[in-house]
């Protein structure tokens, strides 16, 4: 049965450099990479660009924007450590194909999303480090698409750590395992 990591932080707080080098610890050097954003400006692509140059030559890549639960299947076939990077992306790409004013639609579709990826680690022999945003800690957004994106993405966390059997925040680029510090009650 694969296994969840779920590391969570702010913008720039560390998050994919501490996945990066947990996923090749735990996968002995070499890992597979599961990218979900798509390139649509310069922006973008320099981030890409910068994040295969740090990454190196001991990663696969698979893109992976849309059913990325075929890609965890494929790439536990010959990695045992999956780096998912990012959620909140996959969650944007998710918003951008669908309609925003069935509040009911995106709600359940982006359960049936996030479930998709949790069966699909859990049937795996691989463990999967997903790598997300928490976006929840500012003032309620002004607009619709910002609040339903919050809204989703924490949903999405929610449902990652609550199944995650290690959850990491970053902050100025120290992990946390606040998984470990929960008080259950």
């Amino acid at each position: 049965m694969g296994k969840i990591i779920l590391v969570t932080g702010g913008a720039r707080s560390g998050k994919s450099s501490f996945a990066e080098k947990l996923a090749l610890k735990i996968g002995n050097g070499r890992s597979a990479y599961i990218a979900t954003a798509q390139i649509f400006d310069e922006e973008m692509n320099f981030r890409v660009k910068c994040h295969k140059a740090r990454r190196g030559d001991n990663w696969q890549t698979f893109e992976a924007p849309f059913a990325a639960e075929k890609k965890i299947l494929e790439a536990s076939k010959n990695f045992k450590a999956i780096l998912f990077d990012c959620v909140t992306i996959y969650i944007s790409n998710f918003l951008c194909a669908e309609n925003l004013d069935d509040e009911k639609f995106l709600y359940e579709n982006l359960r049936g999303l996030i479930q998709k990826l949790i069966n699909a680690t859990k049937n795996s022999e691989a463990t999967v480090i997903f790598v997300t945003n928490e976006v929840g800690g500012g003032i309620v957004p002004e607009n619709k698409l910002a609040r339903r994106f919050r809204d989703l993405a924490g949903l999405a966390n929610q449902m990652l750590a609550a199944q995650a059997d290690k959850v990491f925040l970053t902050v100025a680029g120290i992990a946390v395992d606040i998984k470990k510090l929960e008080e259950i009650l």
